[in-house]
């Protein structure tokens, strides 16, 4: 992502995937002949539903994957939904803002380890 730098090794992701992301369930992955080619994870905290992440391969962007990732993701939580995107990536805020979530805060990054300008965003 050119506007944020990352804050991990990919050896650092790669064990944080195995041993934290992937044993706690609440993960969906897209898998298709060629392997994984998305994934969604989501949390509950205090009374809003998360969407942690959402990933879509690079090369499958623009195929509905994110949308029919987000599409499940929202049958399994219940609303509030909330997530951060970065204020820079465009893309994605414009994905989430055509599906309906608002944002409803603006952070400076001081809350990201990227530490990069944020948005939070929120269905409900």
């Amino acid at each position: 992502m050119a506007y944020a730098p990352l804050a991990h090794s990919d050896e650092e992701i790669r064990r944080w995937v195995a041993r934290e992301l992937v044993p706690s369930g609440n993960v969906i992955v897209a898998v298709e002949e060629c392997g994984v080619v998305g994934f969604a994870a989501l949390s509950r905290r205090d009374e809003y539903s998360w969407l942690d992440q959402l990933y879509i391969a690079p090369d499958r962007i623009g195929q509905r994957i994110g949308s029919q990732l987000l599409n499940r993701v929202l049958q399994e939580l219940p609303r509030p939904v909330r997530l951060y995107a970065f204020q820079a990536n465009e893309r994605a805020r414009r994905f989430y803002e055509n599906r309906g979530f608002h944002a409803i805060a603006f952070g400076d990054g001081s809350g990201n380890e990227e530490k990069c300008p944020d948005v939070l965003y929120e269905l409900t």
